[in-house]
């Protein structure tokens, strides 16, 4: 038979973020022109008493000396401490509510302002035990009931023997004299909570940490807000990703460690085993092996358009989501790709490379303009096409050329084959995807088919171009300048050395892969890709995956939300009903949609169900993956 769980919630730095009577010293001394040392020292007589170096009634009657504090200041203190309760205790007033009967709020803080504070949460007046404030006539804070036993040192130990709780016992707080009431024999396991404050010698005291309420109600298997601890899902973000990134992973809870370069494919494979979510840019490659190793992962972010780096069925058949960022650079590219155009036909890297040398060449010779000359496009996508409408408006006349019929914009016009597009254009620029049939798509025979002093520009994919042709083209002086920001070795970092066959050719703009690196891009990106990721694990939303069927979900609103991801195989929706119906649960809504590798249903349930159901659904013929959500 299962015993009756108590809790013992700590109320400082606990159910709210701070100290309370360090925020009581804000209110109460800002006349007071020694505030801040006054703040400071108060802070520290607190650190002594949580960690033990101080005994808990020398410490209590310092802070009370220093305080100086009245009556009407509680008012203001209460609003102040109600906008601070612990973010993790926000969420869980179900569990709070729940449990209403077995939860205890324990502290060597005030009834004063306390009661007001958790009353709302939903926790009972008589189920807080904690200190009173004595007061003179004229409502000065003069010191507190010394009778009261959570005055004493060792206090919270007798406090809850004198509960006299039958069932088992678990405390949570932040400091040691939460970890007394372990110490004393009289809890089956304390907790130190460091969502807000992380106390090391504690931690060394504790037999968990708990860095949230989720992760405490989670290791007591309990309903909670969150289905798996946000701080248990761990982010590894390689190249130099976006700072905003870093701050939006970290502010949802997870666990986030970055790496400056890329990684081999061993290197991935061994960092990889306990990540949850993989953020990448073009150099890493996200392989059949690393896949392998990934144990925990649930979504891949490619910071940047392109997704030829991730072996995407591999990640299918993981269940593994990937998202990119289909639209955030697309401008920066374009931009970059006119800049090279205008250079590139006035001859300009030569002339600037000469006058850094002390040369003075002033000549008009091999320089032109791009009005009314004719740009051919090579893949009309996202960058082609607005790469179309901007050259149209500077004067160029555009045309284009792609395997899929796209729709021309303004007056562009679209080729019937490459060849026409090579022959006709005086500017090609290229703007295909990494499909593996793109693979060397111009080499020597599509350089022999371009005009004579054609320019060349590729900012796409570095396996799209034969670059010893290409070099060879420059030398004989077929192609009348070229720029190049991709190819097909890359360095994994800045520390690395790069080595190209066009290096010192004539009238050529080299550049290391910056097509969208720009602040505007990276910051877009930083936001986009963190969003699409989040909501796939908070929801299961789909919207935007590369290698997922698309699938928009409405909010989770009291119910449950089964995700199961497996191959796709006839008869698999059936089983999952089949297995829902002999457990009697109540569907609420269904969704499911497939590709041709994988199968994906969502069912939102009635909360009410047994762990059986769970274990059923896990063993559903091509079962890839399986998760709940609350």
């Amino acid at each position: 038979m299962n015993q009756t769980k108590y809790f013992i919630i700590d109320f400082d730095s606990t159910f709210t973020q701070v100290e309370a009577l360090d925020v009581l010293a804000e209110i109460s001394l800002k006349d007071n022109e020694n505030q801040a040392k006054a703040i400071e020292e108060i802070k520290s007589i607190t650190d002594q008493g949580m960690e033990g170096g101080m005994s808990f009634r020398e410490s209590l009657k310092a802070r009370i000396d220093i305080l100086k504090a009245n009556k009407k200041h509680l008012p203001e203190l209460v609003d102040r401490l109600s906008s601070l309760v612990s973010p993790s205790f926000q969420r869980n007033t179900e569990f709070i509510n729940k449990y209403t009967d077995q939860i205890f709020i324990v502290s060597n803080g005030f009834k004063d302002f306390i009661v007001p504070i958790v009353k709302k949460y939903g926790i009972k007046e008589e189920n807080v035990f904690a200190n009173e404030f004595e007061y003179d006539e004229a409502e000065n804070i003069i010191g507190f009931d010394e009778r009261n036993i959570l005055s004493e040192n060792n206090g919270k130990p007798k406090q809850i023997e004198s509960l006299n709780l039958k069932g088992e016992v678990f405390v949570l707080g932040d400091g040691f004299t939460d970890y007394e009431i372990k110490k004393a024999g009289l809890a089956n396991k304390f907790y130190a909570f460091t969502e807000n404050v992380r106390r090391e010698k504690i931690l060394s005291e504790a037999d968990h940490e708990a860095p949230s309420l989720d992760e405490f109600l989670f290791t007591q298997k309990l309903e909670r807000a969150h289905s798996y601890p946000k701080n248990r899902i761990k982010a590894l973000l390689l190249e130099n990703i976006h700072q905003g990134a870093i701050n939006r992973l970290k502010s949802e809870g997870y666990q986030v460690e970055v790496y400056p370069a890329g990684m081999t494919e061993d290197e991935l494979s061994e960092a990889i085993k306990d990540v949850s979510v993989l953020g990448i840019r073009s150099k890493t490659l996200v392989t059949k092996k690393v896949l392998e190793n990934a144990k925990r992962l649930l979504s891949i972010g490619a910071f940047c358009i392109g997704t030829n780096q991730i072996d995407l069925t591999s990640a299918q058949k993981k269940g593994v989501a990937v998202f990119n960022a289909p639209f955030s650079n697309t401008r920066s590219v374009v931009e970059l790709a006119l800049a090279e155009i205008i250079m590139l036909m006035r001859n300009l890297p030569d002339k600037m490379a000469q006058m850094h040398q002390g040369k003075w060449n002033k000549s008009a010779s091999g320089s032109f303009e791009i009005r009314g000359k004719t740009l051919g496009i090579i893949g009309y996508g996202k960058i082609g096409s607005q790469l179309s409408v901007l050259a149209e408006s500077i004067g160029m006349n555009v045309q284009y050329f792609d395997l899929e019929e796209k729709l021309a914009l303004g007056n562009a016009t679209s080729c019937e084959s490459l060849e026409q597009l090579l022959n006709t254009s005086d500017i090609v620029s290229i703007h295909v995807d990494g499909r593996p049939e793109n693979e060397w798509m111009i080499g020597p025979r599509e350089f022999d088919q371009m005009k004579e002093g054609v320019v060349f520009v590729n900012l796409s994919r570095g396996h799209i171009v034969d670059i010893e042709a290409l070099a060879k083209n420059i030398e004989s002086g077929k192609i009348h300048g070229a720029s190049v920001d991709v190819f097909p070795e890359e360095p994994l970092s800045n520390d690395h050395p790069f080595n190209s066959p066009l290096m010192g050719k004539r009238n050529t703009i080299l550049t290391p892969h910056v097509g969208g690196s720009t602040l505007e891009a990276q910051e877009n990106i930083a936001d986009f890709v963190p969003s699409k990721i989040i909501e796939y694990i908070n929801t299961g939303s789909t919207t935007n995956s590369v290698n997922f069927p698309n699938i928009t979900l409405p909010g989770l609103s009291q119910a449950h939300r089964f995700i199961h991801i497996h191959k796709n195989e006839p008869g698999i929706l059936a089983e999952i009903n089949n297995v829902l119906a002999k457990h009697g649960i109540n569907i609420g809504g269904q969704y499911l949609k497939t590709n041709d590798i994988i199968g994906y249903v969502i069912t939102d349930i009635d909360k009410n169900y047994k762990e059986e159901v769970i274990k059923d659904l896990k063993m559903v013929r091509g079962t890839i993956r399986f998760r709940v959500l609350y």
